[in-house]
């Protein structure tokens, strides 16, 4: 085993290595390529430094209570992963599997129980910044990044909260984070004796996973990277090519139409910026046949988080606007009550969860898809 002093040298070149390549990789670019491409600004680089450690260095600052968190989640996360994290026929459940005990010893004692029947999130994670991470980057997955510090912090205290780790009135902050770590159920369950690491103190403790050897002849030419959906389960979740998120270079099949058919194939979506142009002058709202304002009806439900489970023409978790519209038309009452109440049964055994908003609000909704869900 190696000692503490040999232990401090290897961190240091470790972080000497690092400062090094912050500084001089720009530098290094610029005398490489000349006149291409320049070096990133630290506000540049500070959009794309979210990144949040197992110590926590990252973390921005903010704080979170259990019941501001229970707000965020019903409004945004409920309708995906289940009113208490045990989530619905899509997604796994967050919470559940984990006791009191495992709290104090920090080993999560169903990972080795055979007869247990799932992996919840909060039995596996072992660390705190794992989760505030992903949520931070990720969520909801509709919408990603576009939760606030203090909603990140708030909603994963909600969910330390439902799985018993942290008490009803505790608040979730940069400063307590680590106190809500000592709490992981599972924070004594993560190892690096194993191939997927290089083990202790930089030395490998295992046999590594693979044991490739560089091939650089005979190689097979032009190599064909593809995927297929089985018949049985195209178009299951609505159509792929209509559920990329808006960033980036995106692929998706149109699986609303038979595997072979035209339009059928993978598509490439860039999304372009366009230049600043001067502002236009200010033109009626675009209405559909009965007056109502399409355009603010659609704002409206992507701003409550509607268009994660239903899409305008196609099913997502939840049916199509223009499917309730077949079937409820005109019913502007009925639909503005369901979008207030929420409920479960009347399109299948996954929950819609209520709506906290006013009447004008659910009646501009109700209209919208009583009429039609015209864009």
């Amino acid at each position: 085993m190696s000692s503490c002093p040999e232990r401090a040298i290897w961190r240091a070149m470790a972080l000497l290595v690092l400062v090094l390549v912050l500084v001089c990789a720009p530098v290094f670019a610029a005398d490489k390529y000349p006149g291409i491409g320049r070096a990133a600004t630290p506000k540049e680089l500070a959009a794309w430094d979210i990144d949040v450690r197992p110590d926590f260095l990252g973390l921005p600052k903010g704080s979170g209570s259990v019941a501001q968190g229970q707000n965020v989640w019903e409004t945004k996360c409920e309708s995906c992963h289940g009113v208490f994290g045990e989530s619905n026929q899509v997604f796994s459940p967050i919470v559940g599997g984990t006791t009191a005990e495992d709290v104090k010893t920090g080993r999560v004692a169903r990972l080795t129980d055979q007869a247990y029947p799932g992996r919840t999130t909060l039995m596996k994670v072992a660390t705190l910044s794992t989760l505030w991470d992903y949520i931070n980057r990720a969520m909801p997955w509709n919408q990603p990044k576009s939760l606030t510090p203090d909603e990140v912090y708030a909603v994963l205290a909600y969910l330390l909260n439902l799985g018993n780790v942290v008490p009803d009135n505790f608040t979730l902050s940069d400063q307590t984070m680590a106190q809500a770590q000592s709490r992981m159920p599972n924070r004594n369950g993560m190892t690096t004796a194993h191939g997927l690491w290089p083990g202790k103190e930089l030395r490998s403790m295992a046999k590594p996973d693979v044991a490739a050897v560089a091939c650089m002849h005979n190689c097979v030419e032009g190599p064909v990277v593809a995927s297929t959906l089985p018949d049985f389960a195209r178009n299951q979740h609505g159509n792929l090519a209509e559920q990329n998120r808006p960033v980036g270079p995106q692929r998706g099949a149109d699986t609303s139409r038979p595997e072979g058919k035209a339009g059928s194939q993978p598509v490439a979506v860039a999304v372009a910026v366009a230049p600043i142009a001067p502002p236009k002058p200010a033109v009626a709202p675009k209405t559909d046949g009965a007056g109502v304002d399409s355009k603010a009806a659609l704002a409206l439900a992507t701003k409550l988080n509607c268009t994660a489970c239903h899409g305008v023409s196609q099913k997502i978790v939840g049916p199509a606007f223009t499917d309730i519209a077949k079937k409820h038309a005109g019913k502007v009452d009925y639909l503005s009550g369901k979008i207030r109440s929420g409920g479960t049964g009347v399109w299948g055994p996954i929950p819609m969860p209520a709506q906290t908003l006013s009447d004008a609000d659910a009646r501009l909704l109700a209209s919208w898809i009583g009429t039609g869900a015209a864009r």
